[in-house]
């Protein structure tokens, strides 16, 4: 039996800020229209999270009995290491992202009901990532299911809870925070391009190789930057604080593009760009409160 210490390890806490750019993004937004609700805000937050540790636990689970797991380079897997049962981490992940529709459950009541119906999806793509008999996850299409509903569907829709309307920049901020959390997997796939070979899983990294999948990483950061000059054109310059975010991510560049990392050496990347990520997203939440506040 797992030890909470390791379940804790299970749930990939380093992935957790991953979470929070796309409600911060979206509030911002909500900043910027001067229609922000905090506690829907905060309710948007803990969906983010517990969809996050859902994630996280079931591809755990669909990987381990896969057996994908068994040579598995970087933090602790449950499954894969036998330290939980697969049916423990299962039940771990139903607990998790059921907890997310709840709480989901809640926002759909106060704002429109049809959110019930973008929250079940964002379970059922939770879920089928790794598992059912044909996921997504192994066919190459993780990375569009990340831009999705970690960058659009997550931004757009924290800023809709609240505002009750579609804004641009939103989906600005959207196709950037989305960016950045694609290519956090995208350097995650390439470190694990060897050992996803073997067991069978085609990954997009897989399927592009090794230079194609490192320039696509520099393509989603370029993303990201473009996304920037379009939130900043449609509210205010200040949301180029969200540049704050350059170093991480030229640190990551680096290693991708220019030391051609490989295996553990690609580790720090992920947090590199997990970092940037958060950092762009708190720079736009920063830069239109500023642009609010001056403007008043």
């Amino acid at each position: 039996m797992a030890t909470p210490a390791q379940w804790i390890q299970g749930a990939r806490p380093r992935t957790l800020p991953a979470a929070v750019p796309p409600v911060l993004a979206g509030t911002a937004v909500a900043v910027w229209e001067r229609e922000e609700v905090w506690w829907k805000a905060l309710l948007a937050l803990a969906v983010a999270l517990l969809l996050q540790i859902g994630v996280n636990y079931a591809n755990d689970y669909s990987d381990g009995v896969r057996g994908t797991d068994d040579n598995r380079v970087g933090p602790l897997r449950l499954v894969g290491s036998k330290a939980a049962s697969p049916r423990a981490v299962k039940y771990a992940a139903f607990a998790a992202l059921g907890a997310a529709g709840l709480v989901g459950l809640v926002l759909a009541a106060t704002t429109a009901w049809w959110l019930v119906g973008v929250g079940l999806l964002c379970i059922l793509a939770a879920w089928f990532y790794t598992g059912g008999s044909r996921p997504y996850g192994y066919l190459g299409l993780g990375e569009v299911m990340v831009f999705v509903f970690f960058g659009l569907v997550a931004v757009l829709g924290t800023t809709y809870v609240q505002t009750e309307t579609f804004e641009l920049p939103a989906l600005y901020a959207g196709v950037g925070v989305g960016a950045l959390a694609c290519a956090i997997l995208v350097a995650n796939n390439l470190r694990d391009i060897p050992t996803d070979k073997v067991a069978g899983k085609r990954t997009l990294a897989v399927a592009l190789g090794d230079e194609r999948t490192r320039h696509l990483y520099g393509l989603l950061v370029d993303l990201a930057v473009v996304a920037l000059v379009g939130i900043a054109l449609t509210t205010t310059w200040w949301a180029v604080l969200a540049l704050a975010a350059g170093p991480q991510a030229i640190k990551a560049l680096t290693s991708v593009l220019g030391d051609k990392a490989t295996g553990p050496d690609l580790i720090p990347v992920l947090q590199q760009t997990g970092i940037a990520e958060l950092l762009y997203a708190a720079g736009i939440f920063a830069g239109l409160t500023i642009g609010v506040i001056t403007t008043v």
